[in-house]
């Protein structure tokens, strides 16, 4: 993989960041993967990623969830490209999203990793809201939602792919 950096986007104007860690289960390799080649195992809708783990390199994926038992499903695209890749230590991708997420602002997503002896530290660092409220509903997501679910998913019955 390349660990050359690219080019980062001004998130001057944008002050607002966000940092989660959690104690994965899974081995910092499981989870490299499942940022950069398996997204449709944890967190994109089946066949919706368009994505090669290059540097520079854009990637398309859509979720899909229901805000509330019986409530339409709702499908939200996320489009970025990868920073820097540097295998089972560090992923950095831009991240946009529109309402309900990013609201169009194209955030850096960088996630470290860190071996531990019954798995791994995830360091989620999301960088370039607009605003408190965008900042505070993506930190409860990441958190509350979407890591406890990579964690699950990961440590479950080992992946063959």
């Amino acid at each position: 993989m390349n660990s050359t950096p690219s080019r980062v986007p001004d998130l001057s104007d944008r002050p607002y960041r966000l940092v989660v860690e959690r104690e994965m289960r899974a081995d910092p390799h499981a989870i490299y993967r499942a940022w950069t080649d398996r997204f449709d195992l944890w967190f994109a809708a089946p066949g919706s990623v368009a994505m090669t783990p290059r540097v520079n390199m854009p990637f398309f994926f859509e979720t899909e969830y229901a805000p509330e038992p019986g409530m339409p499903t709702i499908r939200a695209p996320h489009y970025g490209r990868f920073l820097r890749l540097e295998s089972d230590r560090l992923v950095e991708l831009t991240w946009v999203t529109g309402r309900g997420g990013t609201a169009g602002a194209e955030t850096v997503v960088t996630v470290e990793l860190t071996p531990r002896a019954a798995g791994t530290l995830l360091r989620l660092t999301q960088a370039g809201f607009y605003d408190e409220t965008a900042r505070a509903a993506t930190e409860a997501a990441w958190r509350d939602l979407v890591l406890p679910h990579q964690d699950e998913i990961l440590a479950g019955p080992a992946d063959t792919d």
